[in-house]
């Protein structure tokens, strides 16, 4: 047998031995990734790459300056086999939101399209099978690549997209979760970055993420960083209470808008609920039959507890450890699209060919 035919039996002996159902929410190498760069104010072709590195000027503005954006979107592998990219449009028009935000070039949405579809497709075999609660997460990015030692934007840029299988970003899956409210630490300030989704808004997170998890909790509730009065992001996601009928999550100039929460919102409506994006006092809490955070990553994460860090106060939702029945409807629902299992009205998905 030839050295070919050795690789590819060897390949083809590691995808069986995936443990699909046990992966963790972390890097996973495929084959293939692809890249387009921008130079003279404007893009080139996209291009298949195997490598995982990146070379990059050492005074690239993305290392020095934070001109740096990422997207997080998802495939999967439906009941009837085919896979479905989940809502690509509209990661592609919040990532030229943040390229706006920090004076990057626009990415085409037909060329963002493209690159995610290509990359999914050269990497097909990654997509975790269907039932295994696992999905395709996708992360594309953009970076300052050309070398500027003044503070100013750069001249040249790169968009790279790279994939790979990963289990519930929250090891307890989609089981209630315990969380901190903390206020001696802020993830974004108002007019900041927080809107849009860039690095620095992750990197003034890590500190109070990892004490909380520390003391024993899944991530942390920061509260607005103004006034420390209102509810603003959960940790990596977006934070929702349930009362009564009504969907409720926080209106902020500092929150990152979640495509997951959009489409959580338009599925309450669906469902007779009444949906309010508005500011949420902290002592709200007490008057939520069910809280939950939800994201690309966590989909839906119910929250058992809410700990205030500072005073000790403690929000007990999910009785007997249950999950709570919208939240629960809420993400079946929402998973059922994605996977084919019902039909999908508002065209959300991309099906693969």
């Amino acid at each position: 047998m030839s050295f070919a035919g050795n690789a590819l039996n060897l390949k083809i002996l590691y995808m069986d031995t995936i443990d699909w159902k046990c992966l963790p929410f972390g890097y996973f190498k495929t084959d293939y990734n692809i890249r387009c760069y921008n130079k003279e104010g404007n893009w080139g072709e996209l291009e298949e790459s195997t490598s995982e590195y990146i070379e990059l000027h050492m005074a690239a503005t993305s290392i020095h300056y934070g001109q740096q954006a990422f997207e997080g979107l998802k495939a999967f592998m439906g009941k009837d086999g085919k896979v479905r990219i989940f809502r690509m449009d509209e990661n592609a028009k919040r990532l030229n939101s943040s390229a706006r935000g920090l004076i990057m070039p626009e990415i085409p949405i037909e060329t963002f399209c493209k690159a995610v579809i290509r990359v999914v497709t050269l990497n097909k075999k990654f997509v975790p099978p269907y039932g295994t609660g696992a999905s395709l997460y996708i992360r594309p990015i953009l970076i300052g690549s050309g070398a500027q030692v003044g503070v100013r934007p750069a001249k040249e840029y790169l968009f790279m997209v790279f994939a790979g299988p990963v289990g519930p970003y929250f090891r307890e899956g989609f089981n209630p979760v315990r969380m901190q409210i903390v206020r001696d630490y802020d993830r974004a300030a108002p007019l900041g970055t927080g809107n849009i989704k860039v690095g620095g808004n992750y990197a003034a997170s890590l500190r109070a993420g990892e004490r909380a998890r520390a003391e024993g909790f899944a991530s942390v509730i920061f509260l607005d960083a103004r006034e420390k009065k209102y509810i603003d992001e959960a940790g990596p996601a977006n934070f929702f209470g349930i009362k009564g009928n009504s969907y409720i999550t926080p209106d902020s100039v500092s929150v990152l808008p979640s495509i997951t929460n959009m489409s959580l919102r338009v599925l309450a409506e669906e469902m007779g609920m009444k949906v309010e994006r508005r500011h949420v006092p902290v002592e709200e809490l007490e008057e939520f039959d069910e809280a939950g955070a939800c994201g690309t990553a966590a989909v839906i994460s119910p929250i058992r507890e809410i700990v205030d860090r500072l005073s000790g106060k403690v929000y007990s939702y999910c009785k007997d450890g249950k999950v709570g029945p919208v939240s629960l409807k809420l993400y079946e629902k929402l998973k059922r699209i994605q996977q084919g299992e019902e039909p999908d009205p508002h065209g959300w998905n991309y099906i693969l060919d």
